[in-house]
């Protein structure tokens, strides 16, 4: 898929799910106000972490997306990764502070003081968000297939918990409704730990793109696997791969006959990088030194 065409998908995917998680965040902010419900307006705070990291996508992307330069003669896709570790840090506070109110509100139970009861409209609120969450994280995550973008998929991530995070709020207000308030401040702190392991999760991803980390295991098989199968290859002598963002550099040493000459040596090293990057779209550049059997 071109760059272009990528930017402009990603962008628009950012665009719908923000406006959502707008409209989503002024509802339960108005549901957890008037509705008395804690759980309520920290969710409405999730949500409007989300807002937050999904601009941070936005640019991350467009970033990404620049051509390489003199000062970055091999792209700036890792900028994808940047914004991938923003948005996980982001996560984990969101997370943290989840958990803070809940842990304050168990104290405060513990001691003897009484945790007011959610109204009607925190429960509807947090019904709503669970449907609508999970509809936008089932969009975006496609998307993020589609143009195989990782800070995309990242913040598709934040649509699942956030829609989790709504599951634990639309549990701890029934629960409240019907006579065990302790329930709202349990559910946040679960919900904090859920969200503190996906945001590590994301940060391992990112940094593992950001450190030239190796290809997966099946990958540089395959790779392997295709550059055997090339006429005139008797082996191979050394092979590495490295992570550029969600880009893939290859450097290998093939075998070939001694007696071959120059000429020919360079044709066939020409025909296994593009063979590679041809069956392999991830590939972004790939280095073929010749040795002699």
């Amino acid at each position: 898929m071109k760059t272009k065409s990528r930017q402009k998908i990603a962008t628009r995917a950012a665009l719908v799910t923000i406006t959502g998680d707008i409209l989503l965040a002024a509802l339960k902010l108005f549901a957890g106000i008037f509705g008395h419900s804690s759980a309520m307006i920290a969710d409405a705070v999730h949500t409007l972490a989300d807002m937050l990291t999904t601009v941070i996508v936005i640019i991350g992307v467009k970033l990404g997306a620049r051509r390489a330069d003199k000062n970055h003669p091999y792209g700036h896709e890792r900028l994808e990764s940047v914004a991938a570790i923003l948005l996980s840090v982001t996560l984990a506070t969101t997370g943290i502070g989840i958990g803070w109110h809940g842990v304050g509100n168990i104290i405060a139970f513990e001691h003897g003081e009484t945790l007011v009861v959610p109204g009607l409209i925190a429960l509807v609120a947090a019904a709503v968000t669970i449907a609508l969450k999970g509809i936008m994280y089932l969009y975006k995550r496609a998307v993020a297939r589609r143009i195989d973008s990782g800070a995309l998929q990242a913040d598709s991530v934040h649509h699942l918990t956030d829609s989790l995070s709504s599951v634990g709020s639309f549990l701890a207000i029934l629960g409240s409704r019907l006579g065990f308030p302790i329930l709202d401040s349990i559910a946040a702190i679960g919900i904090c730990l859920f969200i503190i392991k996906t945001a590590f999760d994301i940060f391992r991803s990112a940094i593992n793109k950001m450190t030239d980390h190796a290809a997966d295991e099946a990958t540089e098989d395959a790779i392997r696997h295709l550059i055997l199968e090339q006429a005139n290859i008797l082996g191979i002598d050394r092979f590495r791969t490295r992570l550029f963002g969600n880009r893939i550099y290859v450097e290998v040493a093939i075998l070939v006959n001694g007696d071959k000459s120059l000429r020919e040596a360079h044709k066939i090293t020409k025909q296994v990088q593009l063979v590679i990057q041809s069956k392999f779209p991830k590939v972004k550049h790939c280095f073929v030194s010749v040795n002699p059997a």
